[in-house]
């Protein structure tokens, strides 16, 4: 196989993680499945690991990192997180809130454009990729345009001279392409984060907008951090103007469910019986939010929902502080004004009520593709959706009436 013949030569050569044949390697996976890879090829790849030279440099990091998500089947470690390959599309640790922003927002477009380049190259005949259940023209119509549309806040933010005006979906979505930058280096991670478990077309779209998510909730919790920070410290201005952000992100990114309903549901049906293990219920970015905004209840912290994400629930057990705590104590220790404290406890209810709203879109969606069939990572499915929708997201405020968000920035 030249694919087993490529990963040997590399081997006898310096293993420079430059020179790994990243694109046989990606083809390959793309050619059948992550689920159906063949043997020698993942014993190839398991040889190549074990010959990583130590280090951290940035090329040996993401091919280690790349290598354990091609392999997770292999190792028996498959779960969400290898699924989307979310180690190799990591924030930056540590950022503040105008970095984590910036590199939301630049991720999220290079994962639109990406998604643009398969469905147009798919279209055009371009590339023969994922080649089982495409849509046809009026639902990739569609799709195109709600990927111009989930755009649109990002570029908007990233590229302010540059606007996308034409009203053809097909046209709409090459000047969204044209006008998004994307570095070597970026685009070699787009690559080497997409490994679908089968052939199925609309897979590609069912990772993107899941990553998507992922990256909008990294930056919550960047956010959430930071307005927990700003209300201990009793700066009501801050920490409004930090909730106000993570509303508007969580907001925008609502279109990406309209997005995500384009895929067909017999195509998810089909794709999903080869991704037991891995389930959303694993996302370490979306308890976090949560546990940021309370403590959980002590069932839901003992139920698989928390068991799922060990170190999030050692987090929540070692007493992790949380907004109705930081809130509670500035409300009782006298750091707010009467008004301060009327205005906080607004933006709160806001983001209490996006959140809220996303997990009754994301459950009605779940039903529409799945109905009522057991979840994957052993999970109880969309009944489980449905009993966690409407859980508080805080204890100390009630959330904003739906369709009426919080007031707007603080000044």
């Amino acid at each position: 196989m030249t694919f087993v013949r490529d990963v040997e030569c590399w081997l006898s050569g310096p293993a420079d993680p430059a020179e790994f044949p990243y694109p046989a390697v990606v083809a390959e996976y793309l050619r059948v499945g992550k689920h159906f890879v063949t043997k020698d090829v993942l014993a190839a790849l398991d040889h190549a690991r074990a010959k990583l030279p130590v280090g951290s440099g940035p090329g040996l990091l993401r091919l280690r990192r790349f290598l354990d998500i091609a392999l997770d089947k292999w190792d028996g470690c498959y779960d969400y997180h290898t699924y989307l390959a979310l180690p190799i599309l990591a924030a930056p640790t540590g950022a503040a809130p105008d970095e984590a922003a910036r590199d939301r927002d630049r991720r999220l477009l290079h994962l639109l454009v990406d998604l643009i380049q398969f469905e147009l190259a798919a279209h055009s005949g371009a590339t023969d990729l994922l080649p089982v259940q495409r849509p046809d023209r009026a639902r990739l119509a569609k799709r195109l345009r709600l990927a111009v549309r989930a755009a649109r806040p990002a570029l908007a933010r990233c590229h302010p001279d540059r606007r996308v005006t034409v009203t053809d979906p097909l046209a709409a979505a090459d000047d969204l392409r044209a006008a998004v930058e994307v570095t070597d280096a970026e685009r070699l991670d787009l690559r080497l984060s997409m490994l679908p478990v089968y052939v199925i077309h609309d897979e590609y779209l069912f990772i993107r907008v899941l990553q998507m998510y992922e990256s909008t909730f990294a930056l919550l919790v960047v956010l959430l951090r930071a307005a927990r920070t700003a209300l201990a410290g009793g700066s009501a201005a801050l920490a409004t103007g930090h909730l106000v952000r993570a509303t508007e992100a969580l907001t925008e990114a609502g279109p990406l469910f309209s997005l995500l309903a384009t895929m067909q549901p017999e195509s998810f049906r089909t794709f999903r019986a080869y991704t037991e293990g891995a389930s959303a219920i694993q996302s370490h970015s979306y308890k976090l939010v949560e546990s940021l905004c309370r403590t959980p209840d002590p069932d839901r912290l003992g139920s698989a929902a928390y068991r799922s994400v060990p170190e999030v629930r050692r987090q929540v057990l070692g007493g992790q502080a949380t907004l109705d705590q930081a809130y509670r104590r500035a409300v009782d220790g006298g750091l707010l004004t009467p008004a301060a404290r009327t205005l906080v406890a607004d933006r709160m209810g806001g983001f209490a009520a996006a959140l809220t709203t996303w997990r009754r879109t994301h459950h009605r969606l779940a039903v529409r593709m799945l109905g009522e069939a057991p979840g994957t990572g052993y999970t109880e499915g969309t009944p489980y959706l449905g009993a966690v929708r409407s859980l508080p997201v805080f204890r100390t405020v009630p959330p904003a009436p739906p369709g009426e968000p919080s007031a707007g920035p603080a000044h």
